[in-house]
């Protein structure tokens, strides 16, 4: 696989590192102040996110950050502890803990969730951001983006009173202007080819001066401070020193600390290894992440940000999505948007907060279609009930109830599904009968489920450059949709890049072939050239 030097991966990586610093500045923010802990925390917490773990994570999508499924937890577990510096000895123990869970090797469980519960989950967290940010669009900024669920309290028809009676043209005018910006430049080619001028930066910058216009004429169009970023201005190193929160080691001898830190390393571990494996289906390039490393990075992650006075964070779809849909190629993207942040509170959070929450909106309204476009609803119908009721399944749980609960109900009706088959175990090598073979035939079993999934990645990832492999399908009546792609991604990526000979025998012609017609098989078949 070709490496990237890592000036390479500077300037590649710059414009994806900066549209993730925008996206993170207010979810940080909004994320500490849902949870009632000082604003700063969420900011360090980002910091630490992209530095620390991004340096120790083998990702190359995800980001990591205070997260808005642990908000409710934090916020308890606060509220009941009675002191923010009480509170971050909870979240020492869940980073011990995530250590623990890393060096056990639990990461794996993250290969038994199927595609369509994860799509469904990057869908409704798509539709939950833009149902979230058109109050900040309108120019309401009464809720925070920590909230997981928009019904958190049933439908408060208050709420929506309040909304329309404080709408205001000015941030309207700001929020059209930022989307038609961002809008413009994913439409027009020339544009998109200005790597280093993201749509995000030009959207945001325009979003300042369009305000600052409003002021200086005297309009009543100008948005005011309350409904602009809020970062703490430390006037000395001692003013920086000042607004940061250690622990009170005394918090160990509460029982209620270490029941907080072992639930929130519980929520966040599953909650990282689900938004992991949607960013590596967010890579272009499909590489693998090791999970179990993922959950060493969290736990030292969570350790540095508890000690410096910063939230608990897990890998975050929001800004890992945002990564991907900015061209990041490797984890210098993270990282820079971490360095980015600490530039920020060090030297120009007087600038930052000039910018209209409304135009932060717009950037992440613009992520969040893109999560939940309806191509890929109708992408999951063409596929048949068995993909598309566990899909959709999975979009209104988790918008109506929150991320864990959620990915559980639609992981529930999947499990439902396959049950109704016969689950036979996929073909499986182990890695030294690999070492020893140049030819390697894989003969799949007549049903091949999502709980194959694991088998088959630890077989196709043990095969060594230069093999020659046949998958052989002639006997399989149903492939899930899961490993029909990982087979499919093997194929078409990593055998051309390895030299790695694949013989595809008795695939179908489409997914749906699978429930339609037993058989249609057709054979397919990709060499490498002589």
């Amino acid at each position: 696989m070709k490496k990237t030097s890592l000036i390479g991966g500077i300037k590649e990586n710059f414009p994806s590192g900066l549209v993730v610093f925008l996206v993170a500045l207010p979810l940080c923010l909004g994320i500490a102040l849902a949870s009632g802990a000082p604003p700063l925390s969420g900011v360090i917490a980002g910091i630490v996110g992209g530095l620390v773990i991004g340096s120790i994570s083998n990702s190359n999508i995800s980001v990591s950050g205070p997260a808005a499924g642990l908000t409710a937890i934090v916020l308890t577990a606060i509220t009941d502890l009675g002191a923010f510096n009480i509170f971050l000895c909870a979240g020492i123990i869940a980073g011990i803990i995530q250590l623990v869970l890393g060096f056990i090797r639990a990461g794996s469980i993250s290969n038994y969730f199927p595609n369509n519960v994860i799509e469904g989950m990057l869908a409704a967290i798509g539709i939950i951001i833009i149902l979230k940010q058109i109050p900040h669009a309108l120019g309401f900024d009464k809720d925070y983006e920590g909230h997981q669920s928009i019904f958190d309290n049933g439908l408060n028809f208050g709420y929506f009173s309040e909304l329309f009676g404080a709408i205001h043209p000015g941030a309207i005018i700001v929020t059209l202007v930022s989307i038609s910006i961002l809008i413009t430049w994913d439409k027009v080619h020339f544009l998109k080819r200005i790597k280093m001028l993201p749509g995000a930066l030009v959207a945001v910058v325009a979003g300042i001066v369009l305000n600052e216009i409003f002021k200086m004429t005297g309009s009543s169009l100008a948005i005011q401070t309350q409904h602009l970023v809020s970062l703490p201005v430390p006037q000395s190193l001692d003013d920086f020193k000042n607004l940061i929160t250690t622990p009170d080691f005394n918090g160990f001898m509460n029982p209620k600390v270490w029941i907080a830190g072992a639930t929130i390393a519980i929520v966040a571990s599953i909650e990282t290894l689900l938004c992991i494996e949607a960013s590596d289906r967010l890579d272009v390039q499909r590489r693998i992440t090791d999970t179990n490393l993922e959950l060493k990075a969290q736990g030292i992650g969570n350790l540095v940000s508890s000690f410096i006075g910063g939230l608990p964070m897990t890998s975050v779809v929001v800004r890992s999505s945002a990564n991907a849909n900015a061209g990041a190629t490797s984890k210098m993207s993270t990282i820079i948007h971490g360095i980015l942040l600490l530039i920020c509170v060090l030297s120009i959070p007087v600038i930052l907060n000039l910018i209209p929450l409304s135009t932060l909106a717009a950037v992440l309204i613009m992520v969040g279609y893109k999560l939940a476009k309806p191509a890929t609803f109708k992408h999951f119908w063409q596929l048949g009930k068995f993909q598309f009721i566990p899909f959709v399944a999975t979009v209104v749980a988790v918008v109506a109830t929150d991320l864990l609960k959620g990915v559980g109900i639609g992981l529930a009706i999947s499990v439902f599904y396959i049950l109704q088959g016969n689950m036979k175990r996929a073909y499986y090598l182990s890695r030294e009968k690999l070492d020893d073979a140049d030819e390697i035939t894989i003969k799949l079993a007549e049903e091949v489920s999502f709980l194959n999934k694991a088998a088959i990645k630890k077989t196709l990832k043990n095969i060594k450059p230069n093999s020659t492999v046949t998958i052989d399908a002639r006997g399989t009546s149903y492939i899930a949709t899961d490993v029909l792609e990982m087979i499919q991604d093997f194929a078409n990526i990593r055998a051309k890049e390895e030299d790695i000979n694949v013989e595809l025998l008795g695939f179908k012609t489409s997914y749906r072939d699978y429930e339609r017609d037993e058989n249609s098989h057709i054979v397919v078949t990709h060499k490498r050239a002589m």
